[in-house]
């Protein structure tokens, strides 16, 4: 039988954990539920390609979509492909920076753009020198450098553009305008990842775990650099604003 000083305890730890999880919002329930997801699949297609070293997926994604090659679809896909290349990524990510600096002046954003970019193209790297596997051999218009496995170009389109998803969410008021540009921004992610299956420089299950990773990583960010700003504003702030206050005695 339990102590009733045990009892007490245990039922105002079960009480406080009702109360947390009634806090969590839709938003967060679907942000935690495709944060599993999106662990399970990371982990399955490791399983699948590098495991069982089952192939079959991505060679029948191949086949499928090279009866749909065209000039105009190359030319569509070359276009979103541009668009998660580091030549595009680099320039936006330095004007969203100044733009958090000098225009809309919200330091800690201009913080958590460069922190994420920077430490999802180290995660990039380090995963595919883990993996190291090689690019499809059978490029569709010219060949691409660099291991395969995750798609750099999934990876950090998620994080760029999905950091962007995040933005929109916290900062654009009108609820049309806000889920048009969502809608959008997303539909572009997932964009950018088939056209480097179309152009067969990776496979599927790179994509597919550039998106999974990318996700994660995006989440697991903004939680640590979200608890830092709340940690700065509670405790360091008010030490820095207090001690920019004090007047000197007059002799």
């Amino acid at each position: 039988m339990l102590h009733p000083g045990m009892f007490r305890y245990i039922s105002s730890r079960v009480k406080k954990a009702l109360a947390a999880l009634a806090l969590l919002s839709i938003e967060m329930a679907v942000v935690l539920v495709i944060f599993l997801l999106s662990l399970i699949a990371f982990v399955v297609i490791i399983r699948h390609i590098f495991v069982m070293k089952d192939e079959q997926f991505d060679f029948r994604v191949f086949s499928y979509l090279s009866t749909h090659v065209s000039p105009r679809n190359n030319g569509i896909m070359l276009f979103f492909t541009e668009l998660g290349k580091h030549t595009f990524l680099i320039p936006a990510n330095i004007v969203l920076i100044i733009c958090f600096l000098f225009i809309r002046q919200h330091r800690w954003y201009s913080i958590k753009v460069p922190a994420i970019a920077l430490s999802s193209l180290a995660l990039m790297f380090l995963l595919k020198n883990i993996f190291d596997r090689p690019r499809p051999d059978i490029p569709l218009l010219e060949e691409a450098r660099g291991l395969s496995f995750p798609s750099g170009h999934a990876l950090m389109s998620v994080t760029f553009y999905g950091l962007l998803i995040y933005i929109v969410w916290k900062m654009v008021e009108l609820k049309w305008l806000k889920w048009t540009l969502m809608i959008l921004l997303l539909l572009l992610i997932f964009v950018i990842g088939f056209s480097r299956i179309y152009l067969r420089v990776h496979y599927a299950s790179d994509v597919l775990a550039g998106f999974a990773i990318g996700f994660l990583w995006l989440v697991f960010s903004i939680w640590v650099l979200n608890r830092m700003e709340k940690y700065s504003n509670r405790k360091v702030d008010p030490v820095v604003t207090a001690e920019s206050t004090v007047v000197e005695p007059k002799t």
